[in-house]
């Protein structure tokens, strides 16, 4: 029963605060259509045109026509003529001083920001007109990044190609490459560099912490005009036709993965699933099985069944070998 009166509260709450401020918003835009005015607060016409209403009748103590708020509308156009007394915004509280300072400093380490620069200059006025407000310097670290981070985004920032180190996880291999950046990317929690790779002659994603080494060359980043930016609407990963498609049959302990990668199918399979997913290649998929414990089978390929097996058959003998007696007459730490 109390659910409904605390979200009322909240309403009539965040209703006040934005009458408040539409008062000094109006005072700076005489004339300004009701519709812009909307969308510039981020409610319907209808509602502030609900509060245009109400606030006709609010004002001064005495509430006589005189102390009221008073405006002229012209159309579609609206003027305030009196403000009483109500012609500044409100001033933040220490809260949501905080709050908007974190975004701002959140906002500008985020790897692959536009006009960072704006971002900067908007933040260094807010502290300073809030300084006293929030009380101490405010530090936001975000996850995934690192002085590799820092390094790689001050790179692409300067425009400068760079060779890196690179393991790649999908064939377990570590390569050298100089690409060209073109931007940093956020996804999924991680850091990645969107460059032109010489080495593949295509678009490539590196990932931050995947980059081994770096080394800034003194040479500009130059994109091929043909390359084009990955799109990442859906993801880094995106499944396509081309890629092998596996089956595996998992217990329940493993059901987590329908939820973690994209499937194509999912099957109940009595206390077992059916799941078919695409992967990148046969090697990451062998490593991925590995990994995820005896209570998964291969249904196919075949030959990812096959790798999955010598390779367990592998492991197995290797800790049935037996170790080689310590020499007694060796002192314990050389033994």
């Amino acid at each position: 029963m109390t659910r409904p009166a605390a979200r009322g509260g909240r309403a009539s709450a965040d209703r006040l605060a934005r009458l408040l401020n539409l008062v000094p918003y109006l005072l700076a835009r005489p004339g300004i259509e009701i519709a812009e005015a909307a969308g510039d607060l981020g409610v319907t016409e209808r509602q502030l045109r609900e509060d245009l209403e109400l606030l006709w009748v609010c004002g001064l103590p005495g509430y006589g026509p005189g102390d009221l708020i008073d405006m002229a509308f012209d159309g579609d156009r609206v003027t305030i003529t009196y403000d009483a007394g109500i012609d500044r915004p409100l001033r933040l509280t220490p809260d949501e001083a905080l709050a908007l300072v974190v975004a701002l400093r959140m906002l500008a380490e985020t790897p692959g920001v536009a006009n960072r620069e704006a971002v900067e200059r908007a933040l260094a006025k807010i502290e300073d007109a809030a300084g006293d407000l929030v009380g101490a310097p405010v530090a936001v670290r975000l996850p995934g990044d690192s002085a590799r981070v820092r390094e790689l985004r001050a790179a692409v920032e300067r425009g400068r190609a760079l060779r890196i180190t690179y393991y790649t996880a999908a064939r377990d291999e570590t390569t050298e490459r100089t690409i060209d950046p073109l931007r940093m990317l956020m996804v999924g929690g991680r850091a990645y560099v969107e460059a032109w790779c010489r080495r593949a002659e295509g678009m490539r994603l590196f990932r931050a912490d995947r980059i081994d080494a770096v080394t800034e060359l003194d040479e500009p980043a130059v994109v091929p005009p043909q390359a084009r930016p990955h799109d990442l609407s859906d993801g880094v990963f995106r499944p396509s036709a081309e890629l092998p498609l596996i089956t595996l049959r998992i217990g329940r302990g493993e059901r987590w993965i329908t939820e973690y990668y994209p499937c194509e199918r999912v099957e109940a399979d009595g206390e077992q699933w059916l799941v078919s997913l695409r992967v990148t290649d046969l090697g990451w998929a062998r490593r991925f099985v590995l990994g995820l414990g005896p209570d998964v089978t291969v249904v196919a390929p075949a030959e990812l069944a096959e790798q999955v097996r010598a390779q367990a058959v592998a492991a197995l003998e290797a800790y049935a070998r037996p170790v080689a007696p310590a020499d007694p007459a060796l002192p314990a730490g050389a033994r």
